[in-house]
């Protein structure tokens, strides 16, 4: 019997499956190394260095434990009255031992692709291509890991008791960008190229690599504790109000308008949105949908918008991860969809199912790939100033 199970797409890049074809000849000398705290033997690093770098060469990757889950909150357990007793008492068990709820992988490996955004959505790919592994888990990038922020760092032989960290947190109004200072007693007993990488490693944990690159402005090591000093688990909260402050309600923007020949306009945009936010979808589609039931400026009414609201969301069920809406317009009797879809999922078929024999006028569809969102972004040019962007 296999150990695990590749999931093979046939649109893979060649770099992509050229890893996952090795992956069976590496990972058990990358968990030896995990297990004994050790680097990998040379010839085994080189190999996935190769590996990894002909994936994109900005990529770099490492190995090691998963990032620690919680076994849930309350709110968390089933409490229905058909729920098995038994399975309820493993539920309270996992609030105070979550192995016994999240039985995760024992080990981790994780792309590290740095600002590039190409290199990201190549992570991507990577991961999504990844084999059934009940041992591993594989990450695109550097998840959050807010346990290691109490726990010793140790860089360059200096070892660092991370939670004695300390952080200033300012947000740029003209960038958008948070700027931090890291401060730790240790700071001036310290290199300055070893402050200065102890700072971005704290900011990496608390924030991850995605949010890092998304929100954050400026890393500086402080030489003096700040003045409201803040832990640094509370980035994440910052830069949730940082997106929050940005966008509209839940990440979306509304705009709304009277055309002096076709009518009221109205527009969604999702925002603020960056290619961090969907890596993996870079095919472009369109959808045209009419609708019958409208008020005097041509918007849907009544019966109709009931069943536009009703195709949305069996459009947004069949796509889960594999796609989203980008940006939606009302016009002239008619709702414009943009989406962008993951191009190797094969979610497309069944996207254009879900519109067939829709009982109001002929709906419309186009398809292109569009890796760099050359499309999304001139929509959204035209509203920069009503975006503040």
């Amino acid at each position: 019997m296999a150990l695990f199970r590749r999931r093979r797409s046939a649109d893979s890049t060649t770099a992509v499956t050229a890893f996952w074809d090795a992956w069976p000849e590496v990972r058990d000398a990358l968990a030896n190394a995990v297990e004994s705290a050790q680097p990998a033997p040379a010839e085994v690093s080189d190999r996935v260095t190769s590996l990894v770098k002909g994936i994109h060469p900005d990529l770099d990757w490492e190995v090691g434990r998963p990032p620690e889950q919680k076994g849930g909150d309350i709110e968390d357990l089933d409490l229905s009255p058909d729920v098995d007793p038994s399975a309820l008492l493993e539920q309270l068990a996992a609030l105070d031992d979550p192995s016994k709820l999240t039985g995760g992988p024992t080990y981790a490996m994780t792309l590290r692709p740095g600002p590039s955004d190409d290199a990201r959505v190549m992570s991507e790919r990577w991961a999504r291509s990844a084999p059934d592994d009940e041992q591993w888990g594989f990450h695109p990038v550097r998840p959050a890991d807010h346990e290691r922020l109490s726990s010793v760092l140790t860089v360059d032989g200096h070892e660092l008791d991370l939670s004695h960290v300390s952080v200033s947190l300012r947000v740029n109004q003209a960038t958008g960008k948070i700027e931090v200072g890291v401060y730790h007693p240790d700071n001036m007993f310290l290199p300055e190229e070893v402050r200065e990488g102890v700072a971005e490693q704290v900011t990496l944990l608390a924030l991850g690599e995605d949010d890092m690159v998304r929100w954050i402005g400026e890393v500086d090591s402080l030489d003096e504790p700040p003045l409201d000093p803040l832990p640094p688990t509370s980035m994440p909260s910052v830069a949730r109000q940082m997106a929050d402050l940005l966008g509209g309600s839940e990440g979306w923007v509304t705009l709304e308008g009277t055309h002096p020949l076709f009518g009221a306009v109205r527009i969604l945009i999702r925002h603020p949105l960056t290619r961090r936010d969907f890596p993996a979808l870079s095919l472009y589609v369109q959808v045209v949908v009419p609708f019958a039931t409208m008020d005097s400026e041509k918007r849907p009414i009544e019966a109709s918008e009931a069943a536009l609201g009703d195709l949305e969301a069996r459009l947004e069920g069949v796509l889960r991860d594999n796609g989203a809406l980008f940006a939606q317009k009302t016009e002239r009797g008619e709702r414009h969809y943009h989406y962008y879809l993951d191009p190797e999922s094969g979610v497309l078929p069944e996207f254009e199912a879900q519109l067939v024999d829709w009982p109001e006028g002929k709906v419309k569809l186009r398809s292109e790939l569009d890796p760099d969102w050359a499309w999304f972004n001139a929509f959204r040019r035209q509203y920069r100033r009503e975006l503040g962007s």
